[in-house]
């Protein structure tokens, strides 16, 4: 199975930085996606952000260009990097990577398992 090895989250003050690193054991040419979701308490997983292949983003409008994310292929490895933490920004952060073998071929999910972000003072 794919795996999927996460790092960098923690504890930071309001106004602080954090960048998230996602690296997963999979080609390069197989993986058709890597992106950013995140789960507050009480609330569902949201979409943070995310990258395709060709290195084309997505990011959720709220968070009004304050993350911004990467991707490095050679490595598999997707980057968050999080600036002007907010306390709403608290939440487990999870790594999300879609594969595909093919352009034909059905697209697997698979997730990481999860990295705390806290934001406080």
């Amino acid at each position: 199975q794919v795996q999927i090895v996460e790092s960098g989250g923690g504890l930071v003050q309001p106004g602080g930085s954090l960048r998230l690193s996602c690296a997963a054991s999979e080609t390069v040419f197989s993986i058709y996606s890597m992106g950013w979701y995140r789960q507050a308490p009480g609330k569902g997983r949201e979409l943070v952000a995310a990258i395709n292949s060709a290195g084309s983003t997505n990011y959720a409008r709220s968070l009004e260009g304050r993350f911004t994310i990467s991707r490095d292929n050679a490595k598999n490895t997707a980057y968050l990097q999080m600036n002007s933490l907010k306390p709403e920004d608290t939440a487990v952060y999870y790594c999300k990577v879609d594969i595909r073998s093919a352009d034909d071929s059905p697209i697997y999910r698979y997730w990481g398992q999860g990295t705390q972000v806290t934001v406080s003072s």
